[in-house]
């Protein structure tokens, strides 16, 4: 058993870098952010349970915390079977504990996420496609997996729900410009719909960090700021920029650091949250807490009126 060690990730917050974990399935290359992981165990006795998704083998129990065990190369379609030196990947996301069957576990990379390209529709399978980003790891390619909307499509009621907008009740319209960074498709599409659905219409969106910073710095001059952008959302994982330094770069400019900027992450823990208020973040949360993403703006944005 491995247990892997966040506390010296990134020590420098805003850096714009990421760790990656690479494995392998069927001798193919993937990564996923060691923010995510937890630790790294032996495969153990899975309990089935009954009526699951066909990649949910089922459930272990180690140290009292009951845990759903997803058999990652049933999901992603891989030919192999399950062999004596399986691992499993413990993470730790969207406040759930997840363990990820793979075959090996190769190590970990450090990068800057500039190394980290969106794959186009034919690599990714479309719209809904499962790899987020294409990563440059020394001389490999390492396929950057989706794995929040894995765990959405196995689980979808782990994931945002636009029920929580609906017990909110009449809300009235609001036609503040709001940006947003979300890389996932999946999750900006439900980010979007929820939001249009609490009133919130006049929406940005934008897939890194670093094309929403570079929309910042051409807006013109001539006009109020507030008029063009009153509220930022971000994400943390994105391709080319990610939401730290995205969050670094708004609240050290002296033009853009009066505008609110909310953290909405599935990564965010103690540390995280530290690591962002050091940033200057105005908010942060995690995700799928989308209710508690719109009372926050709405405390901003009239606050924000306010002064």
């Amino acid at each position: 058993m491995a247990e892997v060690h966040n506390s010296g990730i990134l020590l420098e917050s805003g850096t714009n870098e990421i760790e990656i974990m690479e494995f392998t399935i069927d001798n193919n290359l993937y990564g996923i952010n060691v923010a995510k992981v937890r630790e790294i165990i032996m495969p153990t006795k899975v309990k089935p349970m009954p009526h699951a998704h066909p990649a949910v083998e089922g459930i272990i129990k180690p140290r009292d915390i009951v845990i759903t065990v997803v058999d990652l190369p049933t999901y992603l379609g891989a030919e192999s079977q399950k062999g004596e030196k399986d691992l499993f990947i413990i993470t730790n996301f969207n406040k759930m504990y997840i363990a990820f069957r793979v075959h090996t576990v190769v190590g970990i990379n450090r990068i800057s996420w500039t190394d980290i390209h969106k794959p186009d529709k034919t690599v990714s399978g479309g719209s809904e496609g499962v790899a987020t980003g294409i990563a440059q790891c020394g001389k490999d390619l390492v396929t950057i997996l989706d794995f929040e909307r894995i765990v959405a499509e196995i689980a979808p009621e782990t994931t945002i729900q636009m029920d929580e907008i609906d017990q909110m009740g009449p809300r009235s319209r609001s036609d503040e410009p709001i940006w947003i960074a979300e890389d996932s498709i999946l999750l900006s599409k439900m980010i979007e719909d929820c939001l249009h659905k609490a009133g919130y219409v006049n929406l940005r969106m934008f897939p890194n960090g670093r094309e929403l910073w570079e929309a910042l710095n051409e807006l013109p001059q001539d006009r109020t700021l507030f008029e063009q952008v009153a509220l930022i959302i971000t994400d943390i994982e994105m391709p080319q920029m990610d939401g730290h330094r995205l969050t670094k770069l708004v609240k050290s400019s002296p033009r853009f650091q009066p505008v609110p900027l909310i953290i909405f992450s599935s990564l965010i823990s103690e540390e995280m949250r530290i690591k962002g208020r050091q940033l200057g973040a105005d908010e942060q949360m995690s995700k799928p807490e989308i209710g508690h993403l719109v009372d926050v703006m709405d405390h901003l944005l009239n606050g924000a009126k306010a002064v």
